[in-house]
């Protein structure tokens, strides 16, 4: 089976989100810069952006990422590719 490995979903503010999320639910930030942050729970992680600089999305760990298009390397480390689902939602497609 895949593992989804974060969602993310659209902020106005990235501090006082971040401030909001672990004031009231137990997570750790793995990842904070001005356009984006991401929180990781016991099962998932929580991609926290802002509009017109990363879309909402959800994201996959594939191992055959590549197949789905060029990757791009992501200054987090990983590496990944943004396709279209057929309802034309965002998704990612991380290397595994």
């Amino acid at each position: 089976m895949d593992k989804i490995h974060h969602i993310a979903i659209e902020v106005k503010n990235i501090q006082e989100s971040i401030n909001w999320y672990t004031s009231n639910t137990e997570c750790k930030i793995t990842y904070q810069d001005d356009t984006w942050a991401l929180l990781n729970y016991d099962n998932i992680s929580l991609a926290l952006v802002l509009p017109n600089m990363h879309p909402p999305h959800i994201a996959f760990e594939k191992a055959n990422a590549e197949d789905y298009g060029k990757l791009k390397k992501h200054r987090d480390g990983t590496s990944s590719v943004y396709i279209n689902d057929p309802s034309n939602n965002s998704v990612e497609i991380l290397k595994k």
